[in-house]
């Protein structure tokens, strides 16, 4: 049976909007490599943090941003990330980090060390690969071969974040999001943004099995067109 040809999949948008397990579980399904570049970006400022550099410091970050050794791994049933061959994947996940990351993620310098690890990962790609983040379309792979962009309301997007992080305000919550969101959206280099020729896929009122099927479908009617 011939190989189906490679694609390159970018799926942007705020946090919340499901997009870490649509992108996880379609490529899966479709045989595909997969990235987490907001893991990417934790990684980086924990590093940061661990190290005592000063995060309200861009010129202290900038120095350092080509110092640590990430390392991702595509695949998409179990996805790893280490820094410096540490096992970060739980500690990049901790209020600290995510209090941090918007600010690390916004020094030019960081966002091009990331971004060329980015690139060169998804060109290594074989089969095609999934690359989540919130600048994909627009920045990073600016060529991919199909651009998604999920979206939600505040209250849905609060409601499932608030699941995952057991018992947490929705409140408090949603208002973090909102505030996540004008940082990503905001920042000078390569901000939160819908590409031109993006999909957009609203997630509000569908399941997330709704949303693996309706990516799933695109990115074959991409593939048949190649």
């Amino acid at each position: 049976m011939e190989s189906a040809p490679a694609v390159i999949v970018a799926i942007d948008g705020p946090s919340g909007t499901g997009k870490s397990s649509t992108s996880k579980a379609v490529a899966a399904q479709l045989g595909l490599s997969y990235l987490d570049t907001g893991a990417q970006y934790r990684a980086i400022t924990w590093w940061m943090v661990t190290n005592g550099i000063d995060v309200d410091d861009p010129s202290e970050i900038a120095a350092v941003a080509g110092k640590p050794d990430i390392v991702s791994g595509t695949d998409p049933v179990q996805p790893t990330i280490t820094v410096d061959g540490v096992d970060v994947a739980g500690p990049i996940r901790t209020q600290e980090v995510t209090a941090t990351v918007s600010a690390v993620s916004a020094v030019p310098e960081v966002r091009a060390r990331i971004t060329e690890l980015q690139r060169s990962i998804a060109a290594g790609a074989r089969n095609g690969i999934v690359v989540e983040g919130r600048d994909i379309g627009t920045t990073v792979l600016p060529d991919a071969d199909l651009k998604i962009f999920l979206t939600a309301s505040p209250e849905a997007r609060a409601a499932r974040r608030s699941g995952e992080l057991k018992n947490a305000d929705v409140d408090a919550t949603r208002e973090a999001l909102i505030k996540r969101d004008a940082a990503d959206s905001g920042r000078k280099t390569s901000p939160l943004a819908k590409a031109d020729d993006a999909v957009e896929v609203d997630t509000t009122d569908l399941t997330l099995a709704q949303v693996i099927e309706c990516v799933v479908t695109l990115v074959e009617e991409k593939r048949a067109a190649k």
